[in-house]
């Protein structure tokens, strides 16, 4: 059988462009030259590619001032059969840290693409968790980027993390109506977790941003806090304690005004959301179900009832319209989930 690779044609033309580009920088790039080479990309021809363009794309991204997007897909193409700690030999921390902090949203999800290599492994999720500036700027641009793909590139790449990286974990996996919560895998080291639970410069950037006092306008403001909404009941189904408890209650009452050890958890579900803001409320409503369908699954303990009751109860003391939504989600379920969905819902509701 004939094994040989078949040549990839329009290279030479695509090398001799980016020269061209390296050398003046304020050229406009061909997209067809990179379209056809691009598309005759595969896992088998990628290989020896890597080491005549990756390098030159890596160094125009660094100057291009213009649309990056030809570039960064190009880019991705060539890193998709290397894994994490060989994308590290080709492209510095440095690197990763300028496309993250990118205005080009293409460059931001070229820049997460590689740190979701990084979830395929917990050794690999454990060397990212050391990487303490490539983290910050990481969840920086998750939560502030305007693009809605960013955003929701950022959430894939966040929860698959720590899922990998969770060193304690449901023996057979959590799915809520077929949908895949918790993978079953082998517990992780436990490393991203710290990183953002238990440092301070992290927690306290996370709650800066989303909280009303931060740096952020009214806009991106409100896709941070969607954005952690979102993300808060999948980690509550993989460590329920992180996502509940700090030991920076200082920063509660300084950036959120709350007081106490409640984590994240907390400051979004009890003190982030404006509820005169329809949608945020909405998203707010939206929050609890996900978070209570998801809890009635996870494994029994006491500390998680008795949370969820607190939760619960201070959210709708005042919220009458939560309290609604609650009562009749198991209504909006299916058949097998409503019978034990229904039950699990009262017993939160009735600690009031």
């Amino acid at each position: 059988m004939d094994t040989d690779i078949v040549p990839v044609s329009g290279v030479d033309e695509l090398d001799k462009h980016l020269d061209d580009i390296l050398i003046d920088p304020t050229l406009p790039s061909i997209p067809k030259l990179f379209d056809d080479v691009e598309l005759q990309l595969t896992d088998a021809n990628i290989p020896p590619l890597i080491p005549r363009l990756l390098p030159k794309v890596t160094e125009i991204l660094k100057q291009y001032q213009q649309d990056p997007a030809v570039l960064c897909s190009l880019a991705t193409k060539l890193l998709g059969p290397v894994n994490f700690t060989q994308v590290l030999s080709l492209a510095s921390e440095e690197a990763l840290i300028q496309a993250l902090r990118s205005p080009a949203p293409s460059a931001n999800i070229l820049a997460m693409t590689v740190l979701e290599k990084a979830a395929r492994s917990p050794s690999d999720a454990a060397i990212l968790a050391m990487m303490n500036q490539i983290v910050t700027n990481f969840l920086t641009q998750w939560l502030s980027a305007p693009q809605v793909e960013v955003g929701e590139k950022g959430s894939r790449v966040l929860g698959d993390l720590l899922d990998v990286d969770c060193d304690t974990r449901p023996p057979d996996g959590l799915s809520v109506n077929g949908t895949e919560i918790v993978v079953g895998r082998p517990p992780g080291q436990g490393l991203m977790w710290r990183r953002i639970f238990h440092d301070r410069d992290i927690y306290d950037l996370i709650l800066s941003l989303c909280s009303s006092s931060g740096p952020l306008n009214s806009q991106q403001q409100s896709l941070a806090q969607g954005r952690l909404l979102r993300i808060l009941p999948r980690l509550a189904a993989l460590n329920f304690r992180a996502v509940t408890w700090t030991d920076f209650s200082d920063l509660n009452q300084r950036c959120a005004n709350f007081s106490g050890n409640g984590g994240l958890m907390h400051f979004a579900a009890l003190h982030m959301v404006d509820k005169e803001d329809i949608l945020m409320h909405l998203t707010l409503i939206d929050f609890f179900e996900v978070l209570l369908s998801i809890q009635r699954i996870t494994p029994f303990s006491t500390y998680k009832i008795d949370t969820l009751k607190g939760l619960v109860k201070e959210a709708t003391t005042q919220d009458k319209a939560l309290e609604a939504a609650l009562l009749s989600l198991y209504e909006r379920k299916l058949p097998e989930e409503a019978e034990e969905l229904g039950p699990f819902i009262q017993e939160i509701l009735n600690s009031q």
